[in-house]
């Protein structure tokens, strides 16, 4: 072997233990958003569309079995005593349950951007949104049945007008007597969390499903880490798929600040290490 063939050989093994030893702290600084592959799923693929409309499937016998028991309810910690005589409702999350927002996602992948409040309430006015599959079909469903259909979002007081009429564009149940669209600081104990939300919904009428994608949209204990969101998920286990339906969204969420404990003080390059940090990957062997 050449000198030089050696001095290669050692410096291409070098770089190669180096590559194989690299940790969160080694990454190089993320692109404003890499959010491509989430996107592409929620815009293009054909699982998103099946796995949306077999929610929706599920959430329509449910229903059926909720109208048939009056004991049923998916809102315990916010129902009152003596609820079975009340008229029942469901409440949906908005975004990417009901609408979905992938095209303001794909904006930022492709401008390479993040969220803000501004251009977020441009989207918003702009009524880019699709229905998610099964959403409209279901809502008109529990409508025909005497049920009460309530969207409960976080999306604004400035951003409902706009949003009410593109969904009523699309074909979703409203009532002009009752306010069915609850928006984040309506009242001023209606914050991000929606259990205060929820209760005032729970004063007149017996709820009977949560449809969301996102822990927020079913119990105000979704926020902590990864730990304490599992634990969460846990005590709250046999609610899934029986008066909870949730509706898959890889794009964006609290799943994305758990890993570092929602702690937005930290640079987006620090985030992002600790999101790398809390993967846990196969060895190779």
């Amino acid at each position: 072997m050449r000198l030089t063939d050696l001095t290669f050989s050692i410096i291409a093994l070098t770089l190669g233990l180096a590559r194989s030893s690299a940790s969160a702290a080694d990454l190089t600084p993320a692109p404003a958003n890499d959010n491509l592959n989430a996107v592409l799923w929620d815009q293009t693929s054909v699982e998103f569309k099946a796995n949306a409309l077999g929610a929706y499937a599920l959430g329509k016998v449910r229903l059926d079995d909720a109208l048939a028991d009056k004991s049923w309810t998916a809102a315990p910690v916010e129902q009152s005593a003596n609820f079975q005589d009340l008229p029942p409702a469901i409440i949906l999350d908005i975004d990417d349950t009901v609408l979905n927002t992938s095209a303001y996602q794909a904006w930022n992948v492709v401008a390479g951007t993040s969220f803000t409040p501004d251009s977020w309430t441009n989207y918003v006015k702009a009524k880019a949104d699709v229905p998610i599959p099964g959403s409209l079909e279901f809502t008109q469903y529990a409508a025909s049945k005497g049920v009460r259909v309530f969207y409960v979002s976080n999306r604004t007081k400035d951003e409902e007008g706009p949003t009410v009429e593109e969904m009523k564009g699309f074909g979703y149940p409203f009532d002009d007597k009752v306010d069915t669209f609850l928006s984040s600081k309506e009242q001023p104990d209606w914050t991000s969390a929606k259990g205060t939300r929820r209760a005032f919904i729970a004063k007149n009428y017996r709820i009977v499903l949560l449809f969301g994608d996102n822990l927020g949209d079913f119990t105000d204990n979704y926020k902590g880490a990864v730990a304490d969101r599992d634990k969460e998920y846990e005590t709250v286990a046999k609610h899934w798929g029986h008066d909870w339906i949730a509706i898959a969204n890889p794009t964006y969420g609290s799943f994305e600040s758990a890993p570092y404990g929602g702690d937005y003080k930290l640079k987006p390059q620090e985030q992002r290490e600790m999101k790398f940090d809390a993967l846990k990957p196969w060895n190779g062997q």
